[in-house]
């Protein structure tokens, strides 16, 4: 399966040719991948280089770092986020409670000194200069994290990923064909209106534009999505499904918007997370809206690359917006809350319902 699964990263989601420099993070227990990723991209005439984080390297910097290394980013990291042309990174955690020992004030130092890697990334995703793809390889961890066993998670991931297709790659054209009819009519729109039990928010998209999130950024996908215009998010909304910082579950999380800013918020479970949170400046208004639809995921794993992806779902990010959807929000936090619209739920835009209870009716 490891080599299925490299050769859709290598000819679908980062679409590897000769000459191409490929920066790839992840940890040695993605290594089965890892083998088959640089097999393939080797014969396609690209540089691959990896940076592998060894178990409790995070928590072990925090620990023994004096100020001075917590503000030093490495001038490798700088050079690959500003010289090469495609970046992967396969996560396979070791140990998913890793960073929550760690102050956080020294990881709010981190995040400053990272703002200007952060800003190449952001930058050069958006004008196209550089492909990027996330994807998930399993571990105990993420298993444990997600209530299954082993086994059960790797055949949950595959399946997401669409690796038990005779032809994954073909398979992920279709989603693409298909989720552009819906990227192609939103982009058309200017206002939206996510309405349900659980949400009655509206907000405008004039001027931003749709993506359609077809598995090559990010493996799985399965949405659309747009960064809405900042000042114009009106209503109100309640996630049904638990928000994850730092490995902190937050749930029952109400949130009210007027103009754009979060005026009220409330968490059943984790309200001083959610406080703290809200301290970070930009983190107050809306940086994504999105739509899932990856009926393939139908449970939620704690893990927001694929719960963020469940079909039948929407979700809205505080914090930092994409460039690519002409988002104007910056922020040191890019925060994905889900609310389920499976039932008596519905989209409207500019005024014609698109979808109802969890399926696009266009």
């Amino acid at each position: 399966m490891e080599k299925k699964y490299a050769n859709l990263l290598v000819d679908y989601c980062l679409e590897i040719k000769k000459g191409d420099m490929v920066f790839v993070q992840s940890t040695p227990l993605a290594s089965p991948l890892l083998k088959e990723f640089f097999r393939i991209a080797t014969r396609r005439g690209a540089w691959v280089e990896f940076d592998l984080r060894i178990e409790e390297q995070e928590r072990i910097f925090f620990e023994e770092a004096d100020q001075d290394l917590i503000e030093l980013i490495s001038p490798t990291q700088k050079y690959r986020f500003a010289h090469f042309n495609k970046y992967l990174h396969i996560r396979a955690p070791y140990n998913l409670a890793e960073n929550k020992s760690i102050p956080g004030e020294k990881l709010k130092q981190r995040g400053e000194a990272s703002k200007e890697i952060n800003q190449l990334y952001f930058e050069r995703t958006a004008d196209g200069s550089m492909d990027r793809s996330l994807c998930e390889y399993p571990t105990q961890a993420a298993a444990q994290n997600a209530g299954m066993s082993l086994e059960e998670y790797r055949k949950f991931v595959f399946e997401a990923c669409r690796l038990y297709e005779d032809a994954p790659v073909k398979a992920w054209q279709q989603v693409r064909e298909k989720q552009q009819i819906y990227t192609d009519y939103l982009n058309q729109c200017e206002t939206i209106h996510y309405k349900g039990p659980h949400i009655d928010l509206r907000f405008s998209s004039k001027g931003r534009i749709w993506i359609n999130s077809d598995g090559r950024a990010n493996m799985p996908s399965g949405e659309v999505f747009t960064a809405p215009v900042e000042d114009s998010v009106e209503g109100t909304v309640y996630y049904t499904y638990p928000a994850i910082y730092r490995g902190q579950e937050v749930s029952g999380i109400s949130l009210r918007f007027e103009k754009g800013y979060i005026t009220e918020w409330s968490a059943e479970k984790g309200q001083e997370v959610l406080d703290e949170v809200f301290q970070i400046p930009g983190s107050r208004r809306l940086g994504e809206a999105a739509i899932g639809t990856n009926y393939r995921i139908r449970q939620m794993t704690r893990n927001i690359l694929f719960d963020e992806k469940i079909g039948g779902t929407v979700h809205l990010a505080i914090g930092q917006s994409y460039k690519q959807n002409n988002g104007k929000n910056n922020s040191a936090i890019h925060w994905d809350m889900i609310t389920d619209m499976t039932q008596d739920s519905r989209i409207i835009a500019d005024g014609k319902t698109i979808y109802e209870n969890g399926y696009f009716t266009l």
